[in-house]
Order: structure tokens, then sequence, then C-alpha cells
């Protein structure tokens, strides 16, 4: 199983395994992290799951759609590298995955 890791802001870092075809989202709750809070369920309509992909990973997490980018546009501190965790989907390739939690959600 792939393994995330989800950085708290203040550092503190959980490394736990989610299964491929779940969401870096469902992963946090299913894993107890907090700054994830997922109001929504994961339909792309509340930005409590934003998150910052660490920079070396960008690039297979694929890009934000327009719907996506515009509930990013309603985060505190978006940055480049910002995503809604719940349109992440895991997969093998994703192993080691580094998600920086914002400052807004502890």
């Amino acid at each position: 199983m792939p393994r995330v890791i989800y950085v708290e802001h203040s550092g503190v870092r959980h490394e736990v395994e989610v299964p491929s075809g779940t969401s870096v989202m469902q992963g946090a709750i299913d894993n107890l992290i907090e700054g994830i809070v997922g109001d929504c369920g994961g339909s792309c309509c509340c930005a409590t799951c934003h998150c910052y992909v660490e920079d070396a990973w960008v690039g297979l997490t694929g890009e934000a759609d327009d719907n996506e980018k515009a509930m990013l546009d309603c985060v505190f501190d978006p940055q480049d590298n910002s995503r809604l965790s719940c349109q992440i989907v895991i997969s093998a390739e994703h192993d080691g995955l580094i998600i920086q939690l914002p400052e807004s959600q502890t």
C-alpha cells in the first residue's frame, strides 16, 4: 500500500498507508489526522481539505480542474502547489507522497 506523509503546519509528521484508489483527504480522515476536515465528503465544494503538495510531487498529482481551481480561490494563503486533497487519488506511484497542511486548518 502506498505511504502518504502528512506534515502538520507545526512540523509534526504522520506517515500512513493509504489504499490505492483512495483520496488524500479520505486517507487523512481514516487515520485521524487533524488539519483536513473534508466537510463536503470529497465532492469538491467546500475547500476544507486544502493542502500543499510537496514540490517534488506536484507533477505526479495532476492538475486541478476548473471546479477545483474555483474552490482554491476561497482558501486562506493559496500557493502554486495548493490542491484540494479530495481531488488527489492515490495510486502506487504516490508511495512517499508528502502533503503539507496549512496553518489555517490547525
